[in-house]
């Protein structure tokens, strides 16, 4: 269960508000590019700055959009485990696959406490989850031995891995039971976590390129390791060029380039990109293609 390409999906503003028609253009955009599940609400999402009120509707919208032809995974985590349970239980109820939830950040919950967390969640809503490992944002890591032991909690599915460490993601892998799946969380690693066992990416990138993103992950599923390193290599300067200032700072920028969205706006504390940046991703986009 959600095996395969997911993007990570961007939540696009205007004028400080959730644009609805450009968000439902993405989606179709996805949907024909034939990946696998849609993310909306993650970090890439900006789900920091989403009101209670907005993170509900964008999942409402994508479910909406998505009208059954792809699956949805909701982004609900929280480092409040009863608020978690709650945006969990929404994602569930408005039609839903799954839900995303990221490691409980600031709190630094210790190992005990981060099983506790996603346990709660699984017991409260019996809804599919996925666990979300990120220390550069949350301030924590999760190790491969609480991974197996949420391996067999019931509901939990997945884990999100992007903890930059591919020996330590390959313990998970080597931990967890085979119906676990681990998932790429860091496009330039895609490739070697999936040669170590991952079953698949939940990627920045496919927002710019899902086509592309895309084959290069069936091919590492399909065992074509030199049609992979091919692709991977092709698409590394992008991976690299969305990390030029914070995510989703950039693939904003590229998505407004491309004209997919009227406005690259983020929300406070974050701030436009720099036009030297700007030039830099320009290029990018150019030498790819998409431009």
């Amino acid at each position: 269960m959600f095996e395969g390409l997911s993007t990570a999906l961007i939540t696009p503003f205007r004028d400080d508000a959730v644009d609805e028609p450009a968000l439902r253009e993405l989606v179709e955009r996805q949907i024909a590019a034939g990946v696998d599940q849609l993310v909306p609400c993650g970090s890439t999402g900006e789900s920091a700055t989403l009101s209670h009120i907005e993170h509900g509707t964008v999942i409402e919208i994508v479910v909406s959009a998505s009208r059954g032809r792809i699956r949805v995974l909701a982004g609900t985590g929280s480092n409040n485990t009863r608020e978690a349970i709650e945006l969990t239980q929404h994602a569930k109820a408005v039609g839903a696959d799954g839900a995303l939830l990221i490691s409980p950040y600031y709190n630094k919950p210790t190992q005990e406490g981060i099983y506790e967390h996603y346990r709660a969640i699984a017991e409260q809503t019996k809804f599919p989850l996925v666990t979300y490992n990120i220390p550069g944002r949350t301030g924590s890591n999760i190790a491969p031995s609480t991974l197996a032991r949420l391996a067999d909690v019931p509901h939990i599915v997945a884990v999100k891995e992007a903890c930059g460490d591919v020996g330590q993601i390959a313990e998970v892998v080597a931990r967890c039971h085979e119906d676990f799946a681990v998932l790429s969380g860091d496009d330039a690693l895609n490739l070697p976590i999936m040669a170590v066992g991952g079953k698949g990416a939940i990627s920045t990138a496919s927002n710019v390129a899902p086509e592309a993103v895309g084959e290069l992950v069936r091919a590492c599923r399909d065992n074509d390791l030199a049609r992979a390193r091919k692709l991977h290599f092709q698409l590394l300067p992008l991976f690299d060029a969305l990390f030029f200032e914070t995510n989703p700072i950039p693939v904003k920028c590229a998505l407004e380039l491309m004209g997919l969205i009227e406005s690259a706006e983020v929300r406070p504390p974050l701030t436009p990109i720099t036009e030297a940046n700007r030039e830099r991703l320009q290029v990018v986009l150019k030498e790819l293609g998409t431009l």
